[in-house]
């Protein structure tokens, strides 16, 4: 493929591909430099393109297995591969994924298996706001001290999904079989990027409750300082959305955050998103807290 350019986003992490279009074809040399891209700078943003969710899934394969998803309603009538993110009412009640990632977080954290990627496909964004800020958790990483690396290297970390503080507004049925799919696990703190062997922190907001073998009070003030430290501004991107927008974050690299800077009350502030997700590594396996 000709044409194909990176050119970075931000210093903390980031690059825009260009000259790609996702429904066409892709020879395995334009995917290899892309893999190349997003070990070096986590998230892989593409613009102005018009896809089909079949195209979506499809450009998703050439990367690896697809996760398999189990949370029902929340998924593409047509494609079950989808999960779809959007403030748009369903069946006429408001839609359980209208407030999904308000907070920091690494993608399926809280289980066995988190997902090595996902792809976030732009249909409709509002006027202004509706932004996804992205931190380098490597970066976040490499910045602590040596005595905090040493520290916290061989530390596991117990995430669980029911701290989720949204789960109060959706339907209380879906939540407690998702609750119920989903017990809490324990995960390694630092993990370490198969592919470049750079180490980074593993953590969510709220799902990350407390360190293994230590109270939630006792694991508070250090998830909380690990946290604050990653999303300080000079380890994050900010992206604002176009439709026809697709970002592609590594999962082992970034945590992510939805920070809802917007009105969802004026209908015209419509955010409707189709996200794949590549299967988890089998080489991290979390395991039951």
């Amino acid at each position: 493929m000709s044409g194909l350019a990176v050119r970075r986003l931000s210093g903390a992490l980031g690059a825009e591909i260009q000259g790609v279009d996702i429904a066409g074809d892709i020879d395995n040399i334009a995917i290899a430099t892309m893999r190349n891209a997003l070990s070096e700078h986590c998230i892989l943003l593409f613009r102005d393109q018009k896809i089909t969710p079949a195209q979506h899934i499809a450009f998703t394969e050439r990367f690896g297995p697809l996760q398999e998803l189990t949370l029902g309603s929340y998924l593409h009538a047509d494609h079950p591969e989808i999960f779809v993110v959007s403030n748009k009412p369903v069946a006429g009640k408001p839609s359980d994924t209208r407030n999904t990632g308000r907070h920091w977080h690494t993608d399926m954290c809280y289980t066995p298996h988190p997902c090595r990627g996902s792809l976030l496909y732009a249909l409709e964004v509002p006027p202004v706001g509706g932004d996804t800020v992205f931190a380098n958790m490597q970066r976040a990483f490499d910045t602590l001290s040596d005595g905090m690396r040493a520290m916290i290297e061989n530390l596991r970390a117990v995430h669980d999904l029911s701290r989720v503080p949204d789960f109060k507004n959706r339907d209380p049925e879906a939540t407690r079989k998702i609750v119920a799919d989903n017990p809490p696990v324990e995960q390694p703190l630092v993990w370490v990027h198969p592919d470049s062997g750079r180490k980074s922190l593993l953590l969510s907001e709220h799902i990350t409750c407390r360190l293994a073998g230590m109270s939630d009070e006792e694991s508070k003030p250090l998830i909380d300082y690990l946290i604050a430290h990653a999303t300080r501004i000079k380890n994050t991107y900010r992206h604002q959305w176009r439709a026809g927008d697709l970002i592609f974050w590594d999962n082992r690299s970034v945590m992510h955050c939805a920070p809802g800077d917007y009105d969802m009350s004026d209908t015209a502030n419509r955010r409707h998103m189709h996200r794949t997700t590549l299967a988890g590594p089998k080489d991290l396996l979390g395991t039951t807290a």
